[in-house]
């Protein structure tokens, strides 16, 4: 399962508006290789689903994750920062064994 704690729920609500998606929109969320620490996380707006994406709801948000990427996602939790050190999405995921700096790649 992915998760989407309270702020992220917030952030997406905030940018569904501001973006004017349509109501049938949700967040993709996956894994591909490269950054510096050999995977990096990607994440989108997405409306079309593929015949092997996991779909997930948690806090009213809709998170399609495809296949491949969900074991590298499992347990994983998406959160929003908003402090003065920058702002952002972030994934709090379990299975990670090292993360880069800026937290956009990992390693398992």
């Amino acid at each position: 399962m992915i998760k989407v704690s309270e702020s992220a729920k917030d952030q997406v609500h905030k940018l569904l508006g501001e973006q004017k998606i349509k109501g049938d929109s949700f967040i993709r969320v996956g894994v591909k290789g490269g950054g510096c620490s050999g995977l990096t996380y990607v994440m989108d707006f997405d409306s079309e689903l593929k015949d092997d994406d996991k779909v997930f709801e948690d806090k009213g948000i809709k998170v399609v994750v495809d296949k491949k990427s969900f074991l590298y996602l499992i347990g994983t939790e998406l959160d929003y920062a908003g402090g003065l050190n920058g702002k952002g999405f972030e994934f709090v995921n379990p299975n990670a064994s090292r993360t880069c700096g800026c937290g956009e790649s990992f390693s398992i």
